[in-house]
C-alpha cells in the first residue's frame, strides 16, 4: 500500500502542474534530440566527410623523371602499395603545336580511371573513342576546328576527334587530354605522372605515403599538403563543432529545467511541509522529488531519440545524400547525459528541500 501511495503520489505531482511538468519535458527531449542527432551523425561523420573530399581528385601525386623514371608495371605496383581502395591515374605531358601555330600541353592519360578519379570535373561528357580529344576552355581557343583536333609534336602530326570541353578553372583549362595509348604511340613519351586518392584521413593517406617511398625511393612521392590538410582540419573542427554544440544545449537545457524544478518545489513548500509533518522522512521527500526529474529526462529520452534520429536522417540526406540510420548504440550516451542534466538540475531544489521547516510554513511564516 505504502508504495502504491508513494507511485500515486508521484502521478499527481506531475500531472497536477502539468505545465511545469510539459516545459521540463520539451527541455530534456530538445537536449536529448540533439544529442541524439549530433551523435547519430557523428559515428557517420568521418566515413562521409573522407567521401566528399574524394570529390576532389587526387591527394599524392608521384612524379618520376629522366634520370629516374617509372619502374616497369609501375601502376600495377603503386595500386598495390597505395591499397586496393585507392584510385591511380597515369598521365604523360608534351608541349604540341596546334594548327594556329600555338603551343599547348597535351596530356596522356587513361579516361575511365581519370573519370573516377576526377568525378569534380566539369565537362560536358567522358570520351570513350580511342582517337578522342578532350579540350580545355582555354586550349580550345587556340584550335581551329574542335571537331577534328589537329596537333604536332616533333614534326609528326597527329589528328583527333574533339569530344568536348573541360573547365575546372586550374592547369587543366589550359591542357588538351587525349588517350594514353594515342599519346605514347604519337610522341613515344611513357607517362612521368601516377596521381593516387589514397581514401581515410590524413593517418591513412601518411601510412600510405610511408609505403610508397619505401618501395619507390628514386621517385618524387608527395602529397597534395593543401587537400591533405585541409580534409583533416575540416573533420577536427566539425568533431569540436559538434562537442561544443552538445555542451551548449546540455547547459541551456539544464538551466531551463533548474528553473523550472526551482519554481515547482517552491510552489510546493507548504506540500512538502504537511508531508513532513504527517511523518514523511527528508529521504523519502528527496527520493519522490528525484524521481519526478528522472520520469521526466526518460520520458525526454524516448521522444527525443525518436526526433533526434529522424532529425539525423534529415541532415544527411540532405547534405551528403546519403541516409544516416538510427544507431541503438547512442541511447545509453543520450539517457546518461539527460540523467546527468536531471540530476545537475535537481540539485538546489533539493537543497530548498532539505531546509523546510514544516511548523514555521504550515502557520504561515
Amino acid at each position: 500500500m505504502k508504495q502504491l501511495s508513494f507511485v500515486g503520489m508521484l502521478r499527481r505531482s506531475l500531472t497536477h502542474r502539468r505545465a511545469r511538468s510539459f516545459s521540463a519535458l520539451v527541455a530534456l527531449t530538445v537536449s536529448a534530440a540533439v544529442a541524439t542527432a549530433l551523435l547519430t551523425l557523428y559515428a557517420d561523420l568521418n566515413a562521409k566527410l573522407h567521401k566528399e573530399f574524394r570529390n576532389f581528385g587526387a591527394n599524392v601525386v608521384v612524379t618520376a623523371s629522366a634520370s629516374s623514371p617509372l619502374p616497369p608495371n609501375a601502376l600495377a605496383e603503386i595500386q598495390k602499395a597505395a591499397g586496393p581502395d585507392a584510385l591511380v591515374a597515369p598521365f604523360a605531358y608534351a608541349v604540341a603545336t596546334t594548327d594556329r601555330g600555338t603551343s599547348v600541353v597535351v596530356a596522356g592519360t587513361d579516361f575511365p580511371a581519370v573519370q573516377h578519379l576526377d568525378a569534380w570535373w566539369d565537362l560536358t561528357q567522358w570520351p570513350t573513342a580511342s582517337d578522342a580529344a578532350l579540350l580545355g576552355d582555354r586550349a580550345a581557343n587556340f584550335i581551329a576546328d574542335e571537331h577534328a583536333v589537329k596537333l604536332t609534336y616533333a614534326n609528326k602530326a597527329i589528328t583527333l576527334t574533339g569530344a568536348g570541353r573541360i573547365k575546372t578553372g586550374g592547369d587543366e583549362d589550359s591542357r588538351v587530354y587525349i588517350p594514353l595509348k594515342a599519346f605514347t604511340e604519337w610522341t613515344g613519351i611513357a607517362p612521368t605522372v601516377i596521381e593516387i586518392q589514397i581514401p581515410g584521413g590524413a593517418a591513412a593517406v601518411e601510412a600510405a605515403l610511408n609505403r610508397l617511398r619505401a618501395q619507390f625511393p628514386t621517385l618524387q612521392i608527395q602529397p597534395v599538403r593543401q587537400l591533405v590538410e585541409g580534409e583533416s582540419r575540416i573533420v577536427d573542427r566539425t568533431h569540436s563543432l559538434m562537442y561544443g554544440s552538445v555542451l551548449l544545449i546540455a547547459l541551456t537545457v539544464a538551466v531551463s529545467v533548474l528553473a523550472t524544478l526551482s519554481a515547482s518545489v517552491l510552489e510546493r513548500r507548504r506540500d512538502f511541509a504537511l508531508m513532513k509533518a504527517l511523518g514523511g522522512s527528508q529521504t523519502q521527500l528527496m527520493a519522490m522529488f528525484l524521481l519526478e526529474a528522472l520520469v521526466l529526462a526518460l520520458a525526454g529520452v524516448v521522444l527525443g531519440y525518436i526526433v533526434g534520429s529522424a532529425a539525423a536522417w534529415a541532415i544527411s540526406q540532405v547534405n551528403f545524400h546519403t541516409a544516416t540510420l538510427p544507431r541503438l548504440s547512442v541511447l545509453p550516451l543520450v539517457l546518461l547525459l539527460n540523467i546527468a542534466i536531471a540530476a545537475f538540475a535537481a540539485l538546489f531544489p533539493v537543497r530548498v528541500l532539505r531546509g523546510l521547516q514544516p511548523a514555521a510554513l504550515l502557520k504561515g511564516e
